[in-house]
């Protein structure tokens, strides 16, 4: 089986099968992001990836579900990514989903009608940085998108009838940006519901440190534990949501793990915020924190 390294997926595909069809991300200049900076990026031929594909049908003919790799499956040209998605129907009868990365640029540049017939073929899943909502921090992260782009990206897949999970870098503004970030985050989600919402922390890779704090000119102040908390709860008072999405701060990476739906678990995930910043109880310990 030919995996790339590093290899990374997200933490609900960790039972599921990973199939590179890409390695690395054709963007990789979010400044906080360390995931491909070793990569260079390419796309897989599809001889290679169809090989792949039998030779995972011998090891676990059973899968059921598979994780299209690296970072930007999706910016596969659509008739590539049709001819993987015919190639794992046919060698996984128990085949139930398809899901990869996707970034906004990439879904925005798919067609409703190309959307329709990926979904069609059983890519029912995306996974979507927002980073945040907050014009300023994406500038300053250079994410690529306005918050504009990222809400029309996440409404274009559901249109499709894909299934979206987002996620939000909490203390990705720092302290001088903390509740900018946090407000114009919970409006963007507002305004476009993804499925699934889950929040990381802000941890900076040594690689890209100096590259990130470069572009904070006035300086860049990191949050600890109680401003973290105090986005979180920000956040979470401002989360209006139209259509229910299911809430997780359950990453390695951050200092309380929460989990609940909004808008109906609101309440309950305010007062766990609250009364963790007040006690301290439940805090991950720190050498347990991890990217």
């Amino acid at each position: 089986m030919f995996y790339d390294m590093p290899l990374y997926r997200p933490p609900s595909e960790g039972d599921n099968l990973i199939i590179q069809a890409t390695l690395g991300c054709s963007y990789n200049q979010c400044s906080f992001c360390s995931m491909y900076k070793s990569k260079s990026y390419r796309e897989r031929p599809l001889e290679a990836v169809f090989a792949d594909i039998a030779e995972a049908a011998r090891a676990w003919p059973d899968a059921s579900r598979v994780f299209l790799a690296d970072g930007d499956a999706l910016g596969l040209p659509t008739e590539h990514l049709l001819a993987i998605a015919g190639r794992l129907a046919a060698a996984f009868p128990g085949l139930t989903r398809i899901s990869a990365y996707g970034t906004p640029i990439n879904l925005r540049r798919k067609t409703p009608e190309e959307l329709g017939r990926l979904r069609a073929a059983r890519l029912s899943l995306l996974y979507l940085g927002i980073e945040s909502g907050s014009s300023e921090v994406l500038k300053r992260i250079a994410k690529g998108v306005t918050a504009d782009a990222i809400a029309d990206a996440i409404a274009k897949a559901r249109a499709a009838g894909m299934k979206v999970s987002a996620t939000v870098v909490l203390g990705v503004g720092g302290k001088a940006l903390a509740e900018d970030h946090a407000a114009a985050t919970a409006q963007l989600v507002n305004r476009a519901p993804p499925n699934y919402l889950s929040t990381l922390q802000l941890r900076l890779a040594a690689d890209v440190a100096d590259g990130f704090l470069a572009r904070w000119e006035d300086g860049f102040v990191p949050q600890g534990d109680a401003g973290m908390l105090a986005e979180q709860r920000l956040m979470l008072e401002r989360l209006d949501p139209p259509s229910p999405v299911i809430f997780r701060s359950n990453h390695a990476s951050n200092c309380l793990a929460l989990a609940g739906t909004l808008p109906k678990d609101r309440s309950r995930l305010l007062a766990e915020v609250g009364g963790a910043a007040t006690s301290g109880e439940r805090l991950r310990p720190r050498w347990l924190r991890q990217l």
